[in-house]
């Protein structure tokens, strides 16, 4: 049984996945992609779903973000969505497009769904041409069921470089009637997002428009996946989808609606949990690094500040050797290209406060180290300026990220 965790309005549920929405369903097989690990995964919803999506700004869009965006735009519809992982299906030209789009037609025909009522997505090592007859395979023999190991099962199948699954559920009463939320998510390594994350997969039985749900995820990334860093480099392939099949039945959302609000806290909570998760797990890392920013100009000096400190890797490396060295943090504040002043800064890292509205106070070096010692810290920024406030996410700098990557594709 799964156990409720409440939280203001919105109830987390421990137990929680992809499936804890009504009316989904999914699976993962191993279809030789990899050498043992499953790596093709679907989502199916027994009714179309309103969708929505926002994607990578890379210059060069892998494929499947094609395929993907011409299904959500020709109805805002989706009922089935197809992944794969160890191939990206990037930077193929038109072998590749063929490819992708060859997926969305046996993800359909699997299904017994259109076309363009599938979305596609690959990650993995870009520049490989897709192994299609292993994928029209795995396609042909996945299961899918809404059990726990469904979601098991698909939650593994998108992993890459990840060391874990990024899974969660919540729900929360509107009009009257529970509506859930599931997400599951992959991502570890090229993570720094202009829209989102490696790649996310978002299921609600909530009852809202195409339309209202992509405001609602374009408003909900720009401070939950755009906030988070784990190596500065963004993906070819970076998505974060939604699908809402409505089978929660409550009156059709809008920004008009008197609760509209606790649906974007239930969305809030979903990318935030998935956020976090994916800059826990970034290759190598050891340590989850939380930064607060409050005082500034505005939201967008907030946010920006807080990613800087976040992304910087002298802050990253110096938080992996337990050096509270807030020279470090105070010089990427002023890489932000923001509003910020020199004079009027405080800094604290966790309990330990170093700067105080730029005047440099004594502290304990022996405190601060033992803090960052730990595997989640947090580093408070106070600029005194204004009333923006942001918050952003990443990890540490360690050996073992130079190792992974150096040997990816072995």
């Amino acid at each position: 049984m799964e156990t409720l965790i409440k939280v203001a309005k919105i109830i987390e549920i421990e137990n929680g996945s992809i499936l804890s929405p009504q009316g989904f369903h999914t699976g993962g097989i191993h279809a030789g992609l990899r050498y043992a690990k499953k790596d093709v995964g679907m989502i199916f919803s027994e009714v179309p779903a309103e969708s929505a999506a926002v994607y990578t700004l890379h210059d060069f869009q892998a494929a499947p973000i094609a395929v993907t965006k011409e299904s959500i735009s020709h109805s805002g519809k989706l009922q089935a969505v197809v992944v794969n992982s160890a191939c990206a299906n990037a930077c193929t030209g038109e072998q590749g497009l063929k490819d992708a789009y060859e997926m969305r037609e046996l993800a359909a025909h699997k299904v017994q769904v259109d076309e363009f009522l599938v979305a596609v997505a690959s990650t993995g090592v870009i520049g490989e041409y897709m192994k299609m007859d292993k994928i029209k395979k795995g396609i042909e023999q996945i299961q899918l069921g809404n059990a726990s190991t469904n979601a098991m099962d698909f939650q593994t199948a998108i992993l890459t470089t990840d060391t874990c699954m990024k899974k969660c559920g919540f729900q929360a009463e509107i009009d009257g009637m529970i509506v859930h939320m599931g997400g599951a998510a992959k991502g570890s390594g090229m993570i720094h997002p202009n829209m989102a994350t490696m790649l996310g997969f978002i299921t609600t039985d909530a009852n809202i428009t195409s339309e209202n749900l992509h405001a609602a995820l374009k408003e909900v990334t720009n401070y939950t996946f755009n906030q988070i860093t784990v190596d500065g480099d963004t993906s070819t392939n970076d998505m974060v989808l939604v699908m809402a099949n409505g089978l929660a039945e409550n009156q059709l959302l809008s920004p008009s609606h008197p609760e509209w609000e606790v649906f974007i806290q239930l969305l809030t909570k979903t990318c935030e949990s998935l956020a976090k998760q994916i800059a826990k797990d970034g290759e190598g890392a050891t340590k989850l690094v939380e930064v607060h920013v409050t005082g500034a100009y505005d939201e967008e000096d907030a946010r920006k500040i807080a990613k800087q400190i976040v992304g910087s890797n002298l802050v990253k490396t110096a938080i992996y050797g337990a050096d509270a060295n807030w020279g470090r943090i105070i010089g990427a504040i002023g890489q932000a290209d923001t509003k910020a002043k020199a004079n009027k800064i405080t800094i604290s890292i966790g309990p330990v406060k170093m700067l105080d509205k730029s005047e440099i106070i004594l502290f304990s070096e022996e405190e601060a180290s033992e803090y960052l010692k730990a595997d989640f810290i947090e580093i408070f920024v106070d600029l005194h300026m204004g009333e923006g406030s942001g918050t952003a996410w990443g990890c540490d700098l360690t050996y073992d990220y130079v190792k992974i990557n150096a040997s990816y594709r072995t």
